[in-house]
């Protein structure tokens, strides 16, 4: 778990990180280099989860020797798909990052909402229901590893 009080924002007792994968942890379906050991330290203190609708097919492969639950989502109604993922888990035991319009509904349920803008960009309405936008994903997962950057950047 982590657990993170953020002055006049909110406490996070996070027990889930949930990531997209296509535009988040990878770029035209090829993990990106240096994310796997990210996920590795975080899988120390939280259960990582990836919620994908395998646009390439190769989320399997990539993800294969990770400790991770990947969930390759059905065709229709991904955003819906990837909400009831969230409210299943407990969304206020959820941090949640993605960059495309079918990840609007999960980051807008989330305890702690990242939005990543990459090769792939991001869908500009995240903006709207993130408490955080970052460059890459390193960023992202970076913060959740060093907390105390979410608290200089989300109190008040």
């Amino acid at each position: 778990m982590l657990a993170i009080e953020i002055p006049d924002f909110k406490k996070i007792e996070a027990e889930h990180l949930v990531l997209d994968f296509n535009g988040t942890l990878a770029i035209d379906g090829k993990l990106i280099d240096g994310v796997k050991p990210l996920l590795e330290k975080l899988s120390q203190f939280l259960t990582i989860h990836v919620l994908t609708a395998d646009t390439f097919g190769t989320s399997k492969e990539e993800l294969l020797d990770m400790k991770c639950k990947l969930v390759i989502l059905e065709p229709d109604l991904q955003d819906v798909q990837k909400e009831e993922y969230i409210v299943e888990l407990g969304e206020s035991r959820v941090i949640a990052i993605g960059n495309g319009k079918n990840d609007f509904l999960m980051l807008e349920k989330a305890v702690l909402s990242i939005t990543v803008i990459q090769e792939e960009g991001s869908y500009a309405k995240l903006l709207t229901v993130s408490d955080l936008v970052c460059r890459n994903i390193f960023d992202a997962l970076n913060l959740i590893l060093n907390p105390k950057r979410l608290v200089a950047t989300l109190r008040k």
